[in-house]
């Protein structure tokens, strides 16, 4: 059972990193590797050098006049052995904002227990949840919101070297989690080999929305508590690529209209570091370059909605155009990706068939009038429906990533 206890914010005192720019100044880089060292000193292997770390550690890392114990060394966001991927907000080097689903951090301790330190946003109340994975053993999801700041994600452990990655379950919408810092007897470095990055932008599917009924189930909760967007065909698929994964995905999102409104489409955001109409705070163009980026868009273009007023059929050629004027923007931003069009998983029957032609359309435009030959389209056999609200559960998501595996393997190993 991972824990959580509210403790006092601990404010440490470090040294600024390199912050990307942005049209305010502002920004975020999804994988960084920060060039100076921790603020504290790791600590050792014996009893009598690890009261030492402590007491080191409690003068460089505590806010003076705090009465907070220390049990262990507190590394900050900006320790060169922590590693991020994904839209994550690093303006302030004391916090690393992580807004997307599926954005993650990564490193290795030394020891039989580490604690994170976090902060949620709690827009209009929301909690959040993050994924845990330890020694490359899936852990299960922490609920984070309240009051609460100091989560005990690993214990009883081997007192010895142990891999960590922590990966936002929910999504951008739900609201932010601030990364404030690890409690742990010593950070080290973690060897991360991976060769390859790949993008999947996406609605609630890409999400990983409805398919973890392991804390709440259907029809209960809040419609967010069955995200987990780790568990989501898109991180499966990756790690079985031995690539990192960034999600730009957004529930409701469409091409040309979202599930129940005319805006704002994937289009207009995607460019915002949030994924929202915020573009004050940019996806900076040079801050991460995938070998491969997979769209799965038009669910919810084909959206009857709620029924609350009349929806008419997506309109073939304005699909089909601002489809392509969307992947023209991902190619001016990844020169060198391939560039694959995936069908709806959810879409039934005529709607599917319907999308598929659409999209048809769409790759003949790309590799005729802009001779682009480096998209590619993958068509989903079936339909995946057994989630909450209809969504793929997580053995659908399983079988979705069984399917992609090997189209993706061919496109990547098209790749230099």
């Amino acid at each position: 059972m991972i824990k959580q206890r509210q403790v006092p914010v601990i404010e440490r005192r470090i040294r600024p990193g390199r912050i990307p720019d942005s049209a305010r100044k502002e920004g975020g880089r999804p994988v960084r590797t920060n060039r100076h060292k921790c603020a504290c000193a790791p600590g050792a292997h014996h009893h009598l050098r690890r009261r030492m770390v402590a007491f080191i550690a409690a003068v460089l890392c505590l806010q003076a006049g705090s009465a907070a114990p220390v049990r262990a060394a507190q590394y900050p966001p900006a320790c060169v052995h922590i590693r991020y991927t994904g839209r994550i907000d690093f303006r302030d080097p004391a916090r690393a904002r992580m807004s997307s689903a599926g954005a993650y951090f990564e490193t290795a301790f030394r020891g039989s227990a580490c604690t994170v330190l976090l902060e949620n946003q709690d827009l209009y109340g929301n909690h959040n949840y993050l994924a845990v994975v330890i020694d490359d053993a899936y852990r299960g999801r922490i609920r984070v919101g309240g009051n609460a700041r100091e989560y005990a994600i690993a214990g009883g452990l081997k007192d010895t070297v142990h891999t960590l990655l922590v990966c936002k379950a929910t999504e951008s919408q739900i609201g932010y989690v601030d990364f404030l810092g690890l409690a742990c007897d010593e950070i080290v470095p973690r060897p991360v080999s991976r060769k390859r990055k790949i993008e999947f932008i996406g609605n609630s599917i890409t999400c990983g929305m409805g398919l973890d009924l392991s804390g709440v189930p259907c029809d209960s909760g809040t419609w967010f508590d069955q995200h987990n967007a780790y568990l989501a065909y898109g991180p499966r698929t990756a790690r079985a690529l031995d690539a990192d994964w960034l999600l730009s995905a957004v529930s409701g999102i469409g091409v040309i209209r979202n599930w129940n409104s005319p805006g704002p489409v994937m289009p207009a955001v995607y460019g915002n570091l949030f994924l929202n109409t915020d573009s004050t705070i940019l996806w900076p163009v040079d801050a991460w370059a995938p070998d491969m980026v997979s769209i799965c868009l038009g669910t919810n273009d084909f959206s009857d909605g709620d029924g609350t007023y009349e929806r008419q059929p997506p309109d073939s050629a304005a699909f089909a155009n601002a489809y392509v004027r969307f992947v023209l923007e991902i190619r001016k931003r990844y020169p060198a990706a391939e560039i694959c069009l995936l069908t709806s998983p959810m879409n039934p029957g005529e709607k599917s068939v319907r999308l598929e032609n659409f999209l048809r359309s769409v790759l003949q435009q790309l590799r005729n009038a802009y001779q682009d030959a480096h998209v590619r389209m993958f068509v989903f056999p079936e339909s995946y429906t057994s989630g909450c609200d209809y969504h793929p559960d997580e053995a659908e998501h399983r079988s979705m990533a069984a399917e992609l595996l090997p189209f993706y393997k061919n496109v990547m190993s098209r790749q230099p």
